[in-house]
């Protein structure tokens, strides 16, 4: 499994303003539902329940937020770049301005952590970070996520 299996070209949005955490999972859910097909308020309602229980703010100003959704038929992806970091309890209480949000059906257990895995490790790589935060485009970004899914599979 890559990013690139997860990730629509259309599923990145750039250029985001929110003033806090739950307007940040908001936006993301609003692209869900644009982009995937799923109710905006039952997306929104999965990120903030998983974020109840614990804060998927990684660090390094990345945060994975993540929810189990009905009508869905695999592990979707949603990409949003914040214009301005807001605090999100992550693990190194920094800021958090790119949110990598996974959307899995209900019954996807495995593929949902091995997507969680994957885009775990490819966030945590600094030039990847940079890159996504300096790209000019949603799909420049879409473009070098997938790219560098296939070239960390290995």
């Amino acid at each position: 499994m890559t990013i690139g299996d997860l990730l629509d070209p259309g599923a990145v949005a750039l250029r985001a303003g929110a003033p806090g955490k739950r307007q940040a999972l908001s936006l993301v859910a609003d692209v869900a539902a644009r982009v995937l097909g799923v109710d905006a308020e039952a997306a929104l309602e999965g990120l903030l329940e998983r974020e109840a229980a614990a804060s998927t703010g990684v660090g390094n100003g990345v945060a994975i937020p993540h929810a189990r959704l009905d009508g869905l038929d695999r592990v979707r992806a949603i990409v949003v770049r914040l214009d301005t970091p807001v605090a999100f309890d992550a693990l190194d209480d920094k800021p958090v301005d790119l949110l990598i949000a996974l959307f899995a059906p209900r019954d996807a257990s495995a593929q949902h952590l091995r997507a969680l895995a994957r885009v775990a490790r490819i966030m945590r790589q600094p030039e990847t970070r940079q890159a996504v935060r300096q790209a000019r485009s949603s799909d420049a970004i879409h473009v070098l996520l997938t790219q560098e899914a296939t070239s960390t599979a290995a």
